[in-house]
């Protein structure tokens, strides 16, 4: 009888451990408020399914640390399951070899035809899908708080004269106008906006050809007085601050505006704050109609045969329609798939749904340069080192365009 017992206590915990042989490890740096409450909706949707789930988060808003610890962990040959990744960064692993074969899956639930071709460039390699979007991002968004607007004359800008004219209300009433983080991919957030503001052709021109006269032309020394102008309405205090402080800053009515992605809606939500009631958003004066995007995607990266059962679950989880509602809904971007209803989104992401599909439309949908989806990473790195240099002060806007044009095409090779 004890034999009998101990062998069904043996089955028993054989099945146990077959149940929770699917597990996946996650290396990501969604590790604020909003981004940890939305990855948590992937979790659980997993977990439902008898995936487990093993966290490995890297924090750093632009994912830089995270990719540091990657770098890590392939070169001594133990990759994770799944990393979230951006534009090229994507690209250069798969040109590695590094990323697993997401074909399967792919081709039985037709993402072909779902996810858009922008950023199918990225999801997939020499004809192969390694990654799975999660997300699109659009970063010229301006979060504005509706009592600061109020108190500034209640009109939301169009332009850059009636931009600069709140924020000139908002610093005399005492606050600090301008809530920012000085992170080098947090100006370069910055610049995209005002560079596309100055049109989708001259963005095209100097953040995805980098044609030399673009970079250094009368143009781009406007947008570093722009950036200069902006640059006075920031705290004393802005150094090293990560970006959802600056979020909160917004939020708890200490700023006025924040110029950032759509990843920042997560914090207003996650805070109790309702759009046109607490917040405003808006796209970046001069930008509206035209879109600068950026996709979370989880690279998927090979793995034993015994993990590539659980690596694609999660892919499939990640591509449903319902969690791409779930979760773009916590998280503040919008759905990856072009097929997911808007009935679950507020207003600011009943927008962004909008302003995408026009943007796609019309041709004026744009990699984000901040974001690593406008251009290789030297060159990303070389725009971030000229644009916060001048941000700083240690140039003037003429000095800037000339040296913006030097660096980039140093980067190119």
């Amino acid at each position: 009888m004890l034999r009998k017992f101990l062998l069904t206590t043996a089955a028993l915990v054989g099945i146990t451990a077959m149940a929770h042989a699917d597990e996946v490890e996650v290396l990501h740096w969604w590790t604020s408020g909003g981004e940890a409450a939305a990855l948590d909706v992937l979790k659980k949707d997993l977990e439902s399914k008898g995936v487990v789930w093993k966290d490995m988060p890297v924090a750093g808003g632009g994912g830089e640390a995270a990719m540091t610890a990657l770098r890590a962990r392939v070169t001594a040959g133990n990759p994770p399951t799944a990393v979230q990744g951006l534009g090229f960064d994507i690209t250069d692993w798969a040109k590695q070899g590094a990323l697993g074969d997401l074909n399967e899956v792919a081709a039985a639930e037709g993402w072909d035809k779902v996810v858009p071709t922008a950023l199918q460039n990225f999801s997939k390699y020499d004809g192969k899908w390694i990654a799975a979007p999660v997300n699109v991002h659009s970063t010229n968004w301006v979060w504005i708080n509706k009592a600061a607007l109020d108190a500034a004359g209640g009109k939301a800008p169009e332009t850059w004269e009636e931009m600069v004219a709140v924020l000139d209300k908002m610093k005399a009433n005492g606050i600090t106008a301008l809530a920012h983080g000085g992170q080098a991919w947090q100006e370069a957030t910055m610049f995209d906006a005002v560079v596309l503001s100055m049109g989708p052709d001259f963005y095209k021109a100097a953040m995805i050809d980098l044609d030399p006269a673009a970079l250094s032309g009368d143009k781009m020394v406007e947008v570093f007085n722009r950036m200069a102008k902006l640059r006075s309405y920031v705290d004393d205090n802005f150094s090293g601050r990560d970006w959802n402080l600056a979020s909160a800053m917004v939020i708890e009515g200490k700023g006025g505006m924040q110029m950032m992605g759509d990843w920042a809606k997560g914090e207003f939500l996650k805070a109790g704050k309702k759009p046109g009631v607490d917040f405003v958003c808006i796209r970046f004066p001069g930008t509206q109609g035209a879109v600068t995007f950026n996709s979370d995607q989880f690279m998927m990266f090979k793995v034993g045969a015994d993990q590539q059962k659980a690596q694609l679950l999660m892919a499939s989880a990640i591509e449903n329609p319902s969690f791409q509602s779930a979760f773009n809904v916590v998280k503040g971007s919008v759905p990856a798939r072009t097929d997911v209803p808007n009935d679950a989104f507020d207003d600011c992401g009943k927008k962004g749904m909008a302003d995408l599909a026009e943007a796609n439309t019309k041709g004026t949908l744009m990699g984000s340069m901040a974001h690593g989806h406008a251009a290789p990473a030297a060159v990303k790195n070389a725009v971030y080192d000229v644009v916060t240099r001048h941000f700083n002060g240690e140039m003037d806007s003429a000095a800037a365009a000339a040296a913006l044009a030097e660096a980039v095409a140093a980067a190119k090779g």
